[in-house]
């Protein structure tokens, strides 16, 4: 499957969460799979988590080596059926893939925005993402999907524009981000603000951060994984030696690994883009002036299908099924499954087969009942 990334303009401010107003130009770059059908009613927006873009599926072109980040899920035939839906992915707003962020050029001042672009929030995404939809003419989702980061995205959306949305797909999620998510976060972006090549994110000019940013990916990579998959996958295991070298090189396999993740997240990815979409997970807080999680569901319509993973420590289990009581207190349709995993939180990105069957079966009933 060969798609190409498209870039949407917006000659229109987008005012945020904060008070702050981000002024136009304001460019979304996104992909989308499959065929918009004539009464556009089988549109699905996916949503990717921290390090993510829109590229979701299928490659650039012939010679493309890698495809997109969730290629097995997303196809003909696949979990995410492209014969059957439409689907539209976007680099978030605040993102380094196309999508305007910190490493944007400011239009008053013709430099990167670095740390002058505003703090985002995931409601501010979500905006964003309405304005790409307005673009394609789409006023109604068929389904929301979205792991992690995205999962947020989707319980946003369905908040934020009940009446847009027929259904949603929350995958390793939480509708609060928890003190110790929260930790694991300050300390990836306190590993970027050690390194002096960030310049308080005054960079562009010169060499990248990413030493700093590098520890940062390997930080958040561990939370990623559990104790049982990299117990299987690296164990005690040295890495090109035969016995300990006493001394303070990679000798281990799992630290090779870790190193591995940093460096290569470093050829794609900005800091400050970075520090502005883990800042934006932090204050991930639905309950947020509201009486209870509950209340912020109070005008929601969508179906809803959440799936948390057993080995999943970064949003657990419970935090999945704090969710659904919310919303079975609203009296919304809800199906609920815990995923027995030994992957973590990758669990959502790897276990495909085992979410198969689940989406297309719950897709498959919210297109065959009416719109309420």
């Amino acid at each position: 499957m060969i798609v190409k990334t498209q870039h949407a303009k917006f000659d229109r401010a987008l005012k945020l969460q904060s008070g702050a107003v981000l002024e136009p130009p304001i460019t979304l770059a996104y992909e989308t799979y499959g065929t918009l059908n004539a009464d556009r009613s089988n549109a699905i927006l996916i949503l990717h988590a921290l390090s993510g873009d829109a590229h979701v599926a299928g490659r650039h072109g012939p010679d493309d080596k890698k495809p997109g980040w969730w290629d097995e899920a997303v196809g003909p035939g696949r979990a995410f059926d492209t014969d059957r839906y439409f689907f539209i992915c976007s680099n978030i707003i605040g993102g380094c893939q196309g999508s305007t962020g910190p490493s944007s050029l400011n239009p008053k001042t013709g430099n990167p925005y670095g740390l002058t672009f505003p703090v985002l929030t995931i409601a501010d995404m979500v905006e964003a993402q309405r304005l790409l939809l307005d673009h394609l003419g789409i006023e109604t989702l068929l389904s929301l999907v979205g792991g992690s980061m995205g999962g947020m995205q989707v319980l946003q959306w369905t908040i934020s524009y009940p009446k847009s949305v027929r259904s949603a797909i929350v995958l390793a999620a939480t509708a609060q981000v928890s003190p110790q998510s929260i930790a694991f976060n300050e300390v990836a972006r306190q590993a970027i603000y050690a390194d002096p090549k960030w310049k308080r994110g005054d960079y562009s000019d010169g060499e990248a951060p990413n030493d700093g940013l590098s520890v940062a990916r390997m930080i958040g990579h561990i939370t990623y994984l559990s104790d049982t998959s990299m117990r299987e996958k690296f164990g005690r295991r040295l890495q090109e030696r035969q016995k300990y070298g006493f001394d303070f090189a990679t000798e281990f396999a799992v630290e090779s690994y870790l190193k591995h993740q940093g460096d290569h997240f470093t050829r794609r990815f900005d800091a400050n883009s970075f520090l502005y979409i883990t800042k934006a997970i932090d204050y991930f807080d639905l309950s947020l002036g509201r009486a209870s999680l509950a209340e912020a569901f109070r005008d929601v319509t969508a179906r809803f299908l959440v799936v948390s993973y057993s080995s999943d420590w970064l949003y657990p289990p419970e935090q999945s099924e704090e969710l659904v009581r919310a919303l079975l207190q609203n009296g919304i349709d809800v199906t609920y499954v815990e995923i027995r995993s030994d992957y973590g939180h990758d669990g959502f990105l790897l276990e495909v087969d085992r979410l198969s069957g689940l989406s297309r079966d719950f897709l498959a009933r919210v297109a065959a009942a009416k719109p309420l």
